[in-house]
């Protein structure tokens, strides 16, 4: 049998019609019924490829070619697979195989009622798709194929894309034997993406391995561009475990600029070409809201179904399209993730540039894959073509740093033996990012000037482990790298939560032993995300500056509207925090910008007033419910409120900052109400940041209205000392430590526990003093919130109080 429909395959077949092709068909059969869409098509066997080898007498001749070569020796690469694949192109047919292929195509033409039917022909080789390997993309595909005798064509192409260098140099690493391996080619009808959008999506967060959420990558036409990384993406993560549950829960959506698009050719020769996007298109998504989360629960069902299947969590990288004739929705492709699925969680790792690389000079940043550091030589290549000319004269040394424009499959021979790559196009999901991710080498990738601004041979230290986005370094920056064994870790009976102000870091640090998170702070979002004064959002088109709206615009560019804006952006970077610690408590606290910080927002000086201490001016409670602010908090609680009730995520608790008195705090209630947050409702819990000596006199009478209080030590600090801590003529007066912050902490605990109030702090003190730290174990304070890079020195000195109390 030559041929097989993959409505008659399944996870059994594999050895027959490779990963790709099972995959698909176990798919159409198991995952159809649920309403998941995947196109028809037939599977040409490994059978078949065999008995093509066979008629043409390649057999012998291909082990022979195969043996010539050197491991990790490009030249003798090149040549052989230069030769084989000749070999395979330039063979005839078996007759009974090309008719029975010509039948399997006619028979899918009928069945989509076309005389000529487009289909995508893609390699599927047996040791591919596998959960604890990946080929993915070392075997070739071609789209957009009409007619029989372009199909045969495009099929040996296939056959041949079994002896690309970098396959054949790929089986060679892990020690693959090459003359049981095979290959079976899918004939597949041709979703109209070309017309719509395409992408990847993954059950997992690529860089950090967390669990929970589906990632997905997507632009419009054909999906080949976004393997290629010739195109950014737009970005959209889903948090699963509620989408599961029926709620809206996208927490991100990320814009990319989508200017170019693959789209059908008339050429038969180059069946598909790449167009301009119209600008139009390019500043809106490529997926609604209602698509996102269709696919997303496709992606957990073709998880939990492999999951099941495996008897094992199998977290899954899927390949989607968008049919722009029908606008529905189709998986292409979908393959076991292999990185991290394969990964120990029990030893956390952490790269850091060391203290005295601080002050270095940055030459470039991009986009971080992974979270590893690597230094190196810079070499710079323009194509492979370009490399084997030279490679004897010039070889690329093992430790090298790779810097090109961007790289395909064809560069993993050099990708393996980088201690860094760089590139100037490329998103999360390019070739570059994929192949960086699991061969383990930091890449920093959408650069855009890599090869312009580095230069052969200078050395630079490749980081990326700041977070989402990778910097390129000047020179070679000392760094250390920390291993913990989570199971060596002491058990503490004190809940230590984490401060996180970064959405980006979110998914990272909360595999960090924890009890959720102490302090989110609106700040660090709406001064990265949305950067704009959310009043100049609003009113910016009654100041008659054109400046202004115009810089606006440009922010909000994918968003209706500025309301709608300020509320996604703010909502989404919540989310993200608190779908990273779900369901453990997140603390967010409303926004605490002081008119000098407010000021430099977008579109601030409008709207703020030059104060003699903004430190103890117009700033936290008292702007909530002043008419002049009132608006602009109202998109706060609409944006907390889409976090907790649309988006499902209940775990969210609000902070009140810089509430001076009980009446206040009264006020800020009846504001809230009035924007639909009510405490108590939907379980809304709202706690005080207690950060005045007024909070700590008043404790008894604020804990009636509150749920919690949460000590800010820092502006507790400078107020009870009286000093401004952003003053270095008295920062050395500036202690935590100090017998009267410390009696007034004792107190509010005291307070606290006698009302029968939750009591935390979220402030400085116990990140950087673990003394600190102890003194308020000893206290009985329930929860201790720190900065991420303190957790081990923490949790070893509560430890030691714990025991010794």
């Amino acid at each position: 049998m030559f041929t097989v429909s993959l409505d008659n395959i399944n996870l059994n077949s594999i050895n027959e019609v490779g990963g790709k092709n099972a995959s698909l068909g176990t798919m159409i059969n198991h995952l159809g019924p649920l309403g998941i869409n995947v196109p028809k098509g037939f599977a040409v066997t490994v059978t078949a490829f065999k008995k093509f080898l066979i008629h043409n007498q390649l057999e012998t001749k291909i082990q022979k070619l195969n043996a010539q070569i050197v491991k990790d020796d490009i030249t003798t690469l090149q040549v052989a697979g230069t030769t084989i694949r000749s070999l395979i192109c330039n063979a005839t047919w078996p007759e009974k195989m090309s008719e029975e292929i010509a039948s399997s195509y006619e028979k899918l033409c009928n069945y989509y009622r076309t005389d000529t039917l487009d289909v995508a022909v893609r390699s599927s080789a047996t040791c591919e798709d596998l959960p604890d390997a990946s080929f993915a993309g070392q075997q070739e595909s071609y789209l957009n194929i009409k007619g029989i005798e372009a199909v045969l064509v495009a099929i040996k192409r296939c056959f041949a894309s079994l002896y690309n260098d970098r396959a054949i140099s790929y089986r060679k690493s892990l020690v693959l034997d090459t003359a049981n391996i095979g290959i079976s080619v899918c004939v597949q009808k041709m979703v109209r993406s070309d017309l719509g959008a395409s992408g990847v999506a993954f059950s997992i967060d690529t860089e950090t391995g967390f669990k929970d959420i589906v990632l997905i990558n997507g632009s419009y036409g054909l999906g080949e561009s976004i393997v290629q990384g010739t195109v950014e993406t737009d970005e959209f993560i889903t948090f699963k475990p509620l989408v599961k549950k029926g709620f809206h829960a996208i927490i991100e959506k990320k814009i990319g600029a989508k200017n170019k698009k693959l789209v059908y050719s008339t050429n038969t020769e180059h069946t598909v070409k790449e167009i301009n996007v119209a600008l139009k298109d390019q500043n809106r998504f490529c997926l609604s809201d209602e698509q996102i989360l269709t696919l997303s629960k496709w992606v957990c069902a073709i998880e939990d179904y492999y999951t099941s299947l495996y008897n094992r969590w199998c977290p899954v990288d899927v390949e989607w399209a968008l049919d722009g004739k029908t606008n529905s929705i189709y998986i292409v492709q979908a393959r076991p993730e292999t990185v991290h699925a394969n990964n120990s969680n029990d030893t956390l790792v952490s790269y850091a540039i060391n203290a005295s690389g601080n002050n270095q000079k940055i030459l470039l940043s991009g986009i971080a894959v992974g979270d590893k550091i690597g230094h190196g030589n810079v070499r710079i290549l323009n194509s492979m073509e370009e490399y084997y000319q030279i490679a004897k004269k010039e070889p690329f040394i093992e430790g090298d740093i790779l810097v090109t424009d961007m790289t395909d499959p064809n560069w993993e021979p050099l990708m393996k033996i980088a201690s860094g790559i760089i590139t100037n196009r490329g998103g999360r999901t390019c070739h570059a990012a994929i192949v960086a991710r699991e061969m383990g080498v930091p890449a920093i990738v959408g650069t855009k000037e890599a090869t312009g601004v580095l230069t052969n041979s200078m050395t630079v230290t490749v980081s990326c482990a700041q977070g989402c986005i990778g910097y390129v370094y000047e020179g070679i920056i000392p760094f250390s790298i920390e291993k913990t064994n989570r199971n060596d870790l002491p058990e503490i009976k004190t809940d230590l939560m984490l401060n996180v102000g970064s959405p980006d870091i979110a998914f990272k640090v909360a595999q960090l032993p924890n009890a959720g998170v102490g302090l989110a702070r609106e700040e660090f979002i709406i001064n990265h995300y949305i950067k704009a004064h959310p009043l100049a959002l609003l009113k910016h088109q009654t100041l008659g500056d054109s400046k202004l709206s115009d810089a606006l615009k440009k922010l909000m560019i994918g968003y209706k509207n500025e309301e709608t804006f300020f509320i996604e952006k703010l909502s989404h970077g919540i989310a993200k925090i608190a779908a990273a610690f779900y369901p453990k408590d997140v603390i967010v606290r409303l926004s605490d910008f002081k008119t000098n910080e407010y000021i430099n927002l977008l579109g601030g000086q409008y709207f703020e007033s030059s104060e003699e201490n903004p430190m103890i001016g117009w700033r936290g409670a008292s702007r909530y419910y002043s008419e002049a602010y009132k608006p602009a908090f109202g998109l706060e609680c609409k944006a907390i409120k889409c976090v907790r009730e649309t988006m499902g995520l209940d775990n969210v608790i609000v902070m009140i900052p810089f509430c001076r008195t009980v009446s206040e705090l009264k006020k800020v209630y009846k504001t809230m109400q009035t924007f639909g947050l009510e405490r108590g409702k939907n379980g809304l819990q709202i706690y005080l940041m207690a950060e005045l000596p007024s909070n700590i006199i008043m404790a008894s009478e604020f804990a009636t209205y509150i749920d919690g209080f949460s000590i800010g030590s820092n502006d507790l600090t400078q107020l009870i000392l009286g000093l401004d801590r952003d003053s270095e003529l008295v920062s050395h007066l500036y202690d935590e430590r100090s017998p009267a912050v410390k009696k007034a902490i004792s107190s509010l605990i005291a307070s606290a526990k006698a009302s029968g109030t939750k009591i935390g702090i979220c402030g400085q003190g116990p990140s950087d003093h673990p003394d600190f730290a102890q003194f308020l174990v000893q206290q009985g304070i329930d929860s201790i919130s720190i900065t991420p890079d303190s957790v081990l020195k923490t949790i070893a000195s509560i430890a030691t109080i714990e025991k010794d109390s």
